[in-house]
């Protein structure tokens, strides 16, 4: 996927093997998903080189959790590109992750973590049988942590900038034409029932900008840390609640 993978496995019976089968699955879904690799399913989709009716049943999944969130965001999430191409790694990302937490809890595991590009998923306890904590970086220095917050069962997930650049748009805008529009906000964070839940919102929300906060607001089960280029923070209601 092009970025790093962390998985935590705190309970005790815990074995290489079973980190193992994690990090395959993920390994299965880049070679899947990834716009990248020439020989990917969704490169050949976008080449013309397998039609929709032939597609596999993940990615047909993939496509209609897109077009749910492009309903649910008013437009602001768009797999679409402006050349036409179908790129569906604002959501890919924390569905897998998602899903590879699924394998674990089928396997029995109760305590672990995931942590994908800075996008987690949690369930029970660390290995010192505390909640996970989750540091949120300063986007003007990301050796600084800026809050952390404390999590169980949920997901967490951050869009922005200052890792990757400019690679969220407003679909409404056609800001890519105009060399990125989408500079006043330079950091969201979600944090959501789970990490499907909170990256694909935190794309969306990005994408928003200044009023993807208070679209947060009104979302139940979503919550949201905003930064603007001034390095003033902007948080939903309940969002201190997982603050420690």
């Amino acid at each position: 996927m092009g970025m790093p993978i962390t998985v935590i496995l705190a309970d005790s019976y815990a074995t290489q093997k079973d980190c193992d089968a994690v990090f395959a699955y993920f390994q299965a879904i880049d070679n899947q998903f990834s716009t990248y690799k020439k020989e990917s399913e969704i490169s050949l989709f976008n080449k013309g080189e397998i039609q929709r009716k032939d597609l596999s049943k993940d990615m047909k999944l993939v496509f209609r959790l897109a077009n749910q969130t492009t309903k649910e965001t008013n437009g602001y999430f768009n797999i679409v590109k402006h050349d036409g191409s179908i790129d569906p790694s604002g959501l890919v990302k924390g569905w897998a992750i998602y899903n590879a937490c699924k394998l674990l809890a089928k396997k029995g595991f109760k305590n672990f973590s995931i942590d994908a590009g800075g996008d987690v998923q949690v369930a029970g306890k660390n290995e010192k049988g505390e909640e996970w904590r989750i540091g949120i970086r300063n986007p003007f220095n990301p050796k600084e942590i800026i809050k952390v917050v404390g999590l169980t069962t949920q997901g967490i997930a951050t869009s922005g900038t200052y890792v990757r650049g400019q690679h969220i748009y407003d679909p409404h805008q056609n800001s890519h034409l105009k060399g990125g529009r989408l500079e006043n906000v330079v950091s969201v964070t979600v944090i959501g029932k789970n990490v499907y839940e909170a990256d694909r919102f935190a794309t969306a929300v990005f994408a928003m900008q200044s009023n993807g906060i208070y679209f947060l607001e009104k979302q139940n089960g979503l919550e949201g840390y905003m930064i603007d280029k001034h390095g003033i923070a902007t948080m939903t209601s309940g969002f201190n609640t997982y603050v420690i």
